[in-house]
């Protein structure tokens, strides 16, 4: 059993078959108490509907996935720019961080409604949702990354005359890299539920929009669905890092 753990296989038998245990609880405890589909659908109610909804399914799903990963995008270029700056300039840390920590304390579901007006019922808020609550991760794990390189590290390559530019590329860049990419793993998920946050509210298509109009309707198994789409999808993304961070950071482990 030791042995098996520590096999790769482990990382996936396991979330599978305790999947596949946690469907097969739920059948028969909504079997068992009689619970109507609009309260609580068992796992087959919620797999019809993903085949009798698949069309409308599919439509808002790819509607939720580009404009999230549209916001993720700009928040990973915009949060490991600032992290930059903020990990290597002690003037930038004093005056951006509070700032960033202030911003971050705003419930981004408070301003949706604010960016509805502003742009429209459309895929622009949910972008900008998803980018705002991706980005502050991803800006303080990297300026972490640049604060915790050792001092002796950065003593001895300017001993041997490295220039800024070079003890980054030599330790800086190197040390932040795990930072990084625990921060990516992080930040696709809250891209998503900022997404969803916002089509739930100011939006016209996407999966949140969709969840809404199934609950109004009494259509819990097509909300459940959607739900499990994004969960879906939420893993997907989350498993590209981590491949991506094997085969990049492979020393790191």
């Amino acid at each position: 059993m030791e042995k098996f753990l520590k096999s790769k296989s482990a990382g996936f038998v396991l979330p599978f078959i305790a999947t596949v245990v946690l469907f097969i609880v739920w059948e028969l405890v909504v079997i068992i108490f009689k619970i109507p589909p609009f309260n609580l659908p068992a796992p087959t109610n919620i797999l019809n509907a993903l085949i009798n909804f698949a069309p409308q399914l599919t439509v808002n799903a790819i509607r939720t996935l580009w404009t999230t990963m549209l916001g993720f995008i700009i928040a990973v270029a915009v949060g490991v720019v600032l992290g930059f700056i903020i990990g290597y300039s002690r003037a930038a840390y004093l005056t951006l961080y509070p700032l960033l920590v202030a911003f971050n304390t705003i419930p981004k579901a408070a301003l949706v409604p604010l960016l509805a007006i502003w742009f429209g019922a459309n895929a622009i808020p949910a972008t900008l949702t998803a980018f705002l609550l991706a980005f502050f991760p991803i800006a303080v794990n990297v300026a972490l990354g640049l604060d915790t390189v050792e001092p002796e590290m950065k003593d001895v390559l300017r001993a041997l005359g490295a220039n800024q530019v070079e003890a980054f590329q030599k330790i800086g860049w190197p040390h932040t890299l795990p930072y990084i990419f625990a921060s990516l793993k992080i930040a696709a998920s809250f891209a998503f539920i900022g997404t969803v946050i916002s089509e739930s509210v100011a939006s016209n298509a996407g999966l949140g929009f969709l969840i809404v109009q199934a609950t109004s309707d009494f259509n819990v198994p097509l909300a459940f669905a959607a739900l499990l789409i994004l969960a879906l999808m939420g893993i997907l993304l989350y498993g590209f890092f981590v491949l991506v961070e094997k085969k990049v950071i492979y020393w790191a482990r």
